[in-house]
């Protein structure tokens, strides 16, 4: 683990999307025995958006960047790297991010997908920062895109209140002056990787009948008590690392997963709810594109400003973690 206060990478443009479709508590509670009351008093969680039927994972990406673009005017034809964060791509092959790369006409470009569930939009910021420090790119698009509700198991009712699409993308050019990146911190439980997971090829660790189905399967009681425990534990090295204390942190923006457990982080590492960024109030759990979302909202609201101290943190499926203490360098916008 490396603390990144010497990196040029900057992060400069800030996108985001969600499909139009709304999925509410009252619409769940006509599928489900759930309520509005009881969903808002577990999960902080109201609305969720919902891709349409022939609407995936890279026309939510496209859409993000495209918003990117018309907000800061960005040329992208120099973009040389494209990394997308997701879980729910199109298809196995060929990768949402070269659907991006064919929608945008960029020429010469390396692109590829990483997933690391949850905490994969945080893994994407970590890589691209390390390409560009090390000048192997110069220009990167680094990009969260989920479309969950099309592998919500929607008969379960502990899981299917919670999931939602969206997705947001971030802009980082090589700057000979100004870094975004100030310390990382990282790490994979894999021994809990029984108590979140996709159905697939193998029953390693499935249950034979659910093979196939390709449906998330949560064991929500384990994954909060692991993420309320190493979350606080990975925050607090990161703010040692980079010599900084919680009270100098002007932004905590951890992985929008459960109200409850962003609260019950917060208690526990110092970090007010005041001070926080979260889009699950109507957007749900977005997995991968819930931290950009989040920002995209301060951005929005007029919370984020530049130069501030703002921690992403995102956890998850793997189990794994990765969290980074950034300098917030996208300038304020009047509109």
């Amino acid at each position: 683990m490396q603390n990144h206060s010497i990196a040029k990478a900057k992060i400069t443009a800030l996108g985001s999307y969600v499909p139009a479709q709304i999925l509410s508590n009252y619409d769940l509670e006509k599928l489900v025995d759930t309520s509005d009351e009881w969903i808002v008093q577990r999960t902080g969680m109201k609305e969720r958006r919902i891709a349409g039927e022939h609407e995936f994972t890279s026309d939510l990406c496209i859409k993000a960047v495209q918003n990117l673009q018309e907000k800061y005017g960005k040329n992208l034809e120099d973009v040389d790297l494209i990394i997308v964060s997701t879980t729910t791509a199109d298809y196995p092959f060929p990768s949402v991010a070269c659907r991006v790369q064919y929608a945008f006409g960029i020429k010469q470009c390396a692109a590829f997908d990483l997933n690391a569930t949850c905490a994969g939009f945080a893994y994407g910021l970590h890589v691209a920062n390390g390409l560009i420090s090390s000048s192997l790119h110069k220009k990167a698009l680094v990009i969260g895109g989920e479309t969950l509700s099309k592998v919500t198991d929607y008969t379960d009712r502990t899981s299917c209140i919670l999931f939602g699409d969206g997705a947001g993308a971030l802009l980082l050019e090589y700057d000979e002056h100004e870094s975004s990146f100030l310390a990382s911190t990282y790490g994979t439980e894999g021994k809990g990787g029984q108590h979140l997971y996709r159905t697939g090829l193998s029953t390693t660790i499935d249950d034979i009948d659910m093979l196939g189905n390709g449906k998330m399967v949560q064991n929500g009681r384990e994954v909060y008590k692991w993420a309320v425990t190493s979350v606080p534990k990975g925050v607090r090295e990161l703010l040692q690392k980079a010599g900084h204390s919680s009270e100098e942190v002007d932004w905590f923006v951890p992985h929008s997963a459960n109200l409850r457990m962003i609260e019950s982080i917060c208690e526990r590492v110092g970090i007010p709810l005041e001070r926080t960024l979260y889009s699950l109030e109507y957007m749900g759990n977005t997995s991968s594109a819930s931290i950009p979302l989040a920002l995209h909202l301060g951005l929005q609201n007029n919370q984020l400003k530049y130069g501030d101290k703002v921690i992403v943190y995102g956890f998850g499926g793997g189990l794994t973690y990765t969290g980074l203490l950034l300098n917030w360098t996208i300038p304020n916008l009047t509109n």
